[in-house]
């Protein structure tokens, strides 16, 4: 018996509070201790990624994250909110501009602390009381968001990246208050001069409260440019959802237009699209002709001819007549929430590469402060004052901070698939990183792929009649461009009739039942007898050929630059099509394709074999479609690409939708999906590198709280930085 589907409630939601990549470690192991619930939680972009069973209550999800110790709220289902990962774009400059305020009152406050502490010749009389005066408000103000997280974390019982600072900061001014108020540091005429390593010293004459409020400093100006930098990772996305049109002048019955938020418009209402104005919705075109500029959606520039019973997309921008539009696709359903919804799937993700950085990341804090102590013990029992065993503890403690690990990969997937909506190439998930950096061949469907997919008829016999008005009705049923070829022409030499018991055999032709008469469409029983690439049709009526029409396509104008382009990216191009040998040979040539490397004759079923056959031979296969016969052949192969001007169903089951009906978008998105891994990898090795070489640097005694600080904030800053980086990528078109 056959168990039946699971049904699996699957959401987004926005988690507030976090603060480093412990907080999304222990919010990602909260709501995966749910019977049944899978989660993935990432620090940049601030969402936690669900997956349940249907019948759970979703409010328990967000009583999860809130027992945590964090804020989330379930997402207002199917709108298009223009909010920014985590809360509203209000909140976040909000958040950004507290944290910069702390910035600016750190800063005030401790470059005097600093410059006495480190320059003997400014510490006037009783010059140490002046530094705690303005250090006490660093700690207690300035450091309030760590000290308030780690308290937060520290009633659940967790410990996370604030912890660190908090224990650090917090050792150093309670040291610091007993040297003044209990040892001699206190007395007028004290001289401290600033050391880069650990020196040995009377206990009760050493503060370190330029060490503390440095500490804090750093880390908050790191945070605070961190912060601005995730942001910016994440403008592509908020650009792309700030393209629709927000109100909309809708055509009632009675001929008169109102304008009414573009929330209101519902499927097959009609609307007006005036020159200049942007297109409200995916619609068709009922009234009018004019020219509408796609390009913040695919990258194309220039506008593209409409005119009625054309296809028009939300968000693209009327350039000159008046059109009327009927809705076709409203809310989630547009092309653009679609777009929008597959960027933001891939960037709440996490590529495969992450997970070691996770693992590490979760166990790191604890790991740490067990460091930390160690680092205290080894001093005091090696005969060391207990001020150079707290220095070099409290060093290990604030150099080790692992932020960096957890930035190295969300943000570079954040400014990587951001860059890839604005060019117009659309990452499924971040794994296709992976997938990219395998692959070695690229199959290429040839109709609509590598040619424009649009046959044009090139040649009649005999002369047209009653024959051709019989092939033109029964191919009108049929969306193959060879039939649409044939129609065009019927068309021209008189009017199409009914036509009844049609049937499709897919690499066959059609058949159908036409004013009486039995009517077949299909390619040619006789080979060609000439290497033109034309493909001859054969009409038969009631068993007898009646005539034949030639048809042929043409060559897209980048194709063969991108063949090219896949060459030097290292992968072996294949043509493959249903075609004869001779025309896809034709095309091949005109490619730049090896004529071994030609698979023609093959049926849509066969499409999978085919792949398969070679992915058996060692391949590791692309496959480039945009049919609904190429789907099947997009999921087996090692990484599908679908041309975004073909049907849904390809580019549901492909892993990258190229919005633009080009194949240089396919070279752009191995380009871009390889630049972005390897940023990546290479954020992973700085973090990793700077976390095993600080630790023992810092334990040995030869780097100073403050510095460590300062080495701290720079390795987060660093990463974000390298992955703000791929904002630079240029498309090869």
């Amino acid at each position: 018996m056959e168990m039946p589907e699971l049904q699996l409630l699957e959401v987004d939601i926005p988690v507030g509070g976090m603060t480093c990549a412990s907080c999304a470690n222990r919010v990602q192991r909260k709501l995966n201790k749910l019977v049944g619930v899978t989660a993935s939680v990432n620090y940049a972009t601030e969402k936690a990624h669900v997956k349940a069973p249907a019948d759970i209550n979703p409010q328990q999800l967000i009583d999860t994250i809130v027992a945590a110790g964090y804020t989330a709220e379930l997402p207002q289902q199917d709108t298009l909110d223009e909010s920014d990962p985590g809360a509203t774009p209000g909140e976040k400059d909000r958040e950004l501009e507290a944290l910069r305020n702390r910035v600016i009152g750190s800063v005030t406050l401790t470059t005097p602390v600093i410059a006495m502490s480190m320059v003997p010749a400014l510490q006037f009389t009783n010059w140490q009381w002046l530094c705690l005066t303005l250090a006490a408000p660093v700690y207690v103000w300035a450091g309030w968001p760590f000290h308030r997280a780690t308290l937060n974390t520290a009633r659940h019982g967790d410990v996370t990246m604030d912890t660190l600072i908090t224990l650090g900061t917090t050792a150093s001014f309670l040291w610091s208050l007993w040297a003044l108020f209990f040892g001699s540091a206190g007395i007028p005429g004290l001289k401290h001069e600033f050391q880069l390593t650990v020196t040995p010293g009377h206990a009760g004459m050493n503060i370190y409260l330029e060490a503390m409020a440095g500490i804090i400093m750093f880390v908050l100006i790191g945070r605070y440019f961190e912060n601005r930098a995730k942001r910016t990772a994440g403008q592509a996305l908020r650009e792309l959802l700030e393209l629709g049109a927000k109100d909309v002048a809708v055509l009632g019955d009675d001929g008169v237009e109102r304008r009414v938020p573009v929330g209101q418009l519902r499927e097959s209402m009609v609307f007006v699209v005036r020159p200049g104005e942007k297109v409200a919705t995916d619609g068709v075109v009922v009234e009018g002709a004019s020219a509408v500029d796609a390009s913040m959606l695919t990258g194309e520039p220039v506008p593209v001819e409409v005119s009625v019973g054309d296809e028009v997309t939300g968000a693209t921008i009327n350039t000159s007549g008046r059109l009327l539009v009927r809705a076709t696709r409203v809310g989630s359903e547009t092309q653009l929430a679609r777009m929008a919804a597959l960027v933001e799937a891939a960037q709440n993700g996490k590529a495969p590469v992450q997970r070691l950085a996770d693992r590490i990341s979760g166990v790191f804090v604890p790991v740490v402060i067990v460091l930390s102590l160690i680092t205290l013990a080894a001093w005091l029992l090696t005969g060391h004052d207990a001020s150079q065993a707290v220095t070099a503890a409290v060093a290990v403690l604030i150099v080790a901070c692992p932020c960096a690990l957890g930035l190295a990969t969300p943000t570079a997937l954040l400014v990587g698939t951001g860059r890839g909506a604005k060019l117009g190439v659309l990452l499924r998930g971040p794994e296709v990183l992976e997938q990219t950096q395998k692959i070695d061949t690229v199959v290429l469907d040839k109709t609509g792929t590598v040619t424009t997919g649009v046959m044009s008829v090139v040649g009649i016999s005999p002369t047209p009649g009653n024959w051709l008005t019989l092939a033109g009705s029964v191919e009108a049923a049929s969306q193959h461009p060879i039939a649409q070829a044939v129609v065009r022409a019927a068309k021209e030499s008189g009017s199409l009739l009914p036509v009844s018991d049609f049937s499709d055999i897919p690499g066959v032709g059609v058949r159908g039942t036409v004013d009486g008469h039995q009517v077949e469409v299909g390619r040619a029983s006789a080979p060609e007898n000439s290497g033109s690439g034309v493909t001859v049709i054969e009409v038969r009526v009631d068993g007898a050929v009646a005539g034949t029409v030639s048809v042929s396509d043409t060559v897209k104008p980048s194709s063969a630059e991108a063949i090219a382009k896949f060459r030097e990216l290292g992968l072996r191009p294949v043509l493959l099509t249903g075609d004869a040998e001779s025309p896809a040979r034709r095309v091949a040539e005109q490619v730049g394709i090896e004529p071994g490397d030609v698979i023609p004759g093959v049926l849509p079923e066969d499409k999978v074999a085919t792949v398969r056959t070679l992915q058996e031979k060692g391949a590791r296969v692309a496959m480039v479609g945009d049919g609904v016969n190429d789907a099947a052949a997009l999921v087996q192969a090692d990484l599908g690409l679908a041309m975004g001007t073909g049907t849904d169903v390809a580019i549901e089951a492909a892993d990258v939708t190229l919005v633009r009906g080009d194949l240089l978008a396919a070279v752009d998105a191995v380009r871009l999906s390889r630049r972005t891994l390897r940023t990546i990898k290479a954020n992973l090795f700085w973090a990793f590198f700077y976390n095993v070489a600080a630790i023992p640097v810092a334990a040995l005694g030869l780097l100073n709280p403050m510095l460590a600080g300062a080495a701290m904030a720079f390795s987060s800053v660093f990463v974000v930085g390298n992955s703000l980086r791929l904002r630079g990528f240029r498309s090869v078109s």
